[in-house]
């Protein structure tokens, strides 16, 4: 069992507070994955969680035991850095097997565990291997391993993706997910990165300055943010914002729309602008459009093919359907 809640939970480094009062549930087996821009209080979160920060006032709860007060050994929890913390003098082997062996746990139970997280991680042919023998994505995989075999209640995972290059964090993003469906375990995971955040989670909290600014699946939070922040973190490119009159034709503060649901014509739209840069992406084209008689210049996702060139006189049609309003506040209308 894997349930985690935290009640009321606060942070104070001094005169301080990093976390406002503060409550989330977390279901067993869920992979919620906390999202936010640096310095919002996700890390700091997770490592309310683990232990290895004293909550200044409130309750984490661990499967409806009042865990608050006790180490972090003592939580059921596994841990997995940033960094991979691996001993690069000893073997994948015993690396995997460390936590193990400082708890005193038989020799042959500490084989069965260390030969059963290879085989989920692809690891058996790597046993005796050292560290410094293995790529940055295989580490990784050890690190996870060393988790693994504690068979805790949850993992927490904190920006475990952010050394790898591109190429390896795709492959990684998925090998976690497959592994969460595998072990059916509780993952609670800290990125900065929303695209991994839509990719993985089951359900994603999103935080600003320590506070949640809203908690929902990937296509909740995609589908209706509930303010001007989550619309404007969630989504790749983000989303355009619109004030002036023509916000208030639609009884708003400020109007949002996606570049996805914007489409270029030349020949008629409501918008007419002008190509100042495009970036080809491949199956994608970014267009970015400026004069089109709003303030602010708008992001345009078209299709791979697209024609458009910088200076080229566009003319652009948004999906009305697909406007978020917004009021003064920032609050959704």
């Amino acid at each position: 069992m894997g349930r985690i809640t935290l009640a009321g939970v606060t942070k104070r480094f001094g005169e301080t507070e990093v976390i406002p009062p503060l409550d989330l549930e977390i279901a067993d087996g869920e992979f919620v994955v906390f999202v936010g821009p640096s310095g919002c209080g996700k890390s700091t979160l997770l490592r309310l969680i683990a232990g290895l920060e004293d909550v200044s006032s409130g309750q984490v709860s661990i499967d409806g035991r009042d865990m608050t007060e006790a180490p972090p050994a003592q939580r059921g929890l596994a841990m997995v850095f940033q960094s991979y913390a691996l001993y690069p003098h000893m073997s994948v082997r015993a690396n995997i097997a460390f936590p193990l062996r400082m708890a005193g746990m038989d020799k042959a139970e500490q084989a069965r565990r260390v030969e059963a997280a290879a085989e989920v991680l692809n690891l058996t042919a790597y046993l005796d291997r050292r560290p410094g023998q293995l790529s940055g994505g295989q580490r990784q995989r050890v690190a996870i391993g060393r988790a693994i075999v504690r068979e805790p209640a949850a993992f927490l995972f904190d920006e475990p993706l952010s050394n790898l290059d591109a190429a390896l964090r795709v492959g990684m993003r998925l090998e976690i997910s497959e592994l969460h469906k595998r072990l059916a375990t509780t993952m609670v995971y800290v990125t900065h990165d929303q695209v991994e955040a839509m990719t993985m989670a089951d359900k994603i909290v999103v935080l600003q300055a320590g506070r949640i600014e809203q908690v929902g699946s990937p296509l909740d939070l995609y589908h209706r943010p509930q303010n001007r922040f989550v619309a404007g973190f969630i989504g790749s490119p983000r989303m355009n914002f619109i004030e002036g009159p023509e916000a208030a034709r639609h009884g708003a503060h400020v109007i949002g729309i996606r570049p996805e649901h914007v489409v270029v014509s030349q020949t008629e739209g409501p918008w007419k602008g002008r190509v100042t840069v495009t970036e080809h992406l491949g199956s994608d084209t970014y267009y970015h459009v400026h004069d089109t008689g709003l303030a602010e210049a708008l992001t345009v996702r078209a299709p791979g093919d697209g024609m458009a060139a910088p200076g080229d006189e566009v003319w652009l049609q948004p999906d009305m359907d697909r406007i978020h309003r917004f009021d003064a506040n920032g609050a959704r209308i």
